[in-house]
């Protein structure tokens, strides 16, 4: 039996509602406790600057990243209360008793969650990305006390560039930002398979771009005497922006841009494992989603008379929480180089997939 346009927007419209209602219950729930957390971190010595107002913004700015975690259970929640509902008023029942199969009622409720997906993939984590990229330059000036997001080790600053098969690790006491001056520099290049080919020390290096301009530089090659330029000049495919964000979280890219960012990190020499994990965790979300619709489906729809209704749901959002686990678990061997992060994005996701349509088979009479 085909499934009626009319039911398929009435199960559509009924987990829409509970969606909305369950995500704006756990937005406003997550933004009090996140602006009490802001509170504490401002009232330290030192954040004079850190007023009520800018703390309840960076609160704010951290609501578009928060709801993409918040997502996934929302759907899990919203299936559960949709598809009890309907059992229990007997609708899913007439339904199957009509000879509408389980995967026809489920699968305009998976399509909204797999659009629902595609959207926050593509259009809501460009805005998020902004927003968690202002977030956290409020925070390193206002909590942390920094001007920039670039970390500092005890040693100076450490980079690292490519240029075709050239390769350069460049080291610097300090940078100045205004100018994009790198100071006390000292860089050592390097040939195929890290064959060391020169070092050069320069008293400053000015990012241009697509080159470094370095100031009283002195060439030192193997076996061959030290030659002394009044200014030289290095190409590279680096800028500021990179430089910064590559010390930043990868979250504070959008969607669109992390393919690209991606490889210049690669032709850079920078490590790319936390940029890569979080591409494919976002392109995995609509999976993800799909995953929670088949879970919440799994527990609501195997009601009983003699009770258990609320045994069955808490197991369905303890489920819910194992796989949100099982997902930090496995990202955090990725973020580790233990397992590919294609792997560890994709790996929860499907999983989980398979495990509840498995379930919905097993529990399919026809």
């Amino acid at each position: 039996m085909r499934l009626s346009s009319t039911f398929s927007f009435y199960i559509t419209r009924q987990f829409t509602i509970g969606m909305c209602l369950v995500f704006l219950i756990f937005m406003a729930t997550i933004f009090i406790f996140d602006a009490v957390e802001m509170m504490r971190r401002g009232s330290g010595p030192n954040r004079e600057l850190a007023t009520i107002g800018i703390l309840l913004q960076m609160a704010m700015l951290r609501i578009p990243f928060m709801a993409q975690k918040a997502l996934p259970f929302a759907a899990l929640v919203a299936g559960l209360w949709t598809f009890a509902r309907m059992t229990r008023t007997q609708e899913l029942v007439v339904a199957r008793a009509a000879g509408v199969s389980v995967w026809q009622f489920l699968l305009p409720t998976l399509i909204l969650a797999l659009a629902l997906g595609i959207f926050m993939m593509t259009v809501f984590n460009p805005m998020s990305a902004a927003m968690v990229s202002r977030y956290e330059h409020m925070d390193a000036k206002y909590l942390r006390g920094k001007s920039s997001l670039l970390t500092l080790s005890t040693s100076g600053i450490w980079l690292r560039q490519g240029d075709g098969n050239r390769q350069s690790v460049i080291h610097a006491q300090h940078l100045n930002q205004e100018s994009l001056t790198l100071h006390d520099v000292i860089i050592f290049q390097y040939e195929h398979d890290d064959l060391f080919i020169r070092r050069i020390d320069a008293s400053k290096a000015q990012l241009e771009v697509g080159y470094w301009n370095l100031e009283d530089a002195v060439l030192t090659s193997p076996d061959q005497p030290a030659k002394f330029e009044d200014l030289y000049t290095m190409s590279t495919e680096l800028t500021f922006e990179n430089i910064e964000d590559s010390f930043a979280p990868p979250e504070t890219l959008s969607f669109w841009a992390l393919p690209g960012f991606i490889e210049v990190l690669e032709a850079s020499g920078f490590s790319t494992v936390r940029h890569r994990l979080h591409l494919h965790s976002l392109l995995s979300g609509p999976l993800l989603l799909c995953a929670m619709v088949f879970i919440a489906a799994t527990f609501s729809l195997r009601f009983s008379r003699r009770g258990g209704t609320w045994l069955l749901i808490s197991a369905g959002v303890l489920s819910g929480f194992i796989l949100y686990f099982v997902s930090d678990l496995v990202l955090a061997f990725g973020l580790s180089g233990q397992i590919p992060p294609a792997l560890a994005a994709w790996t929860p996701a499907g999983v989980f997939t398979l495990i509840g349509a498995a379930s919905l088979f097993h529990m399919e009479d026809g």
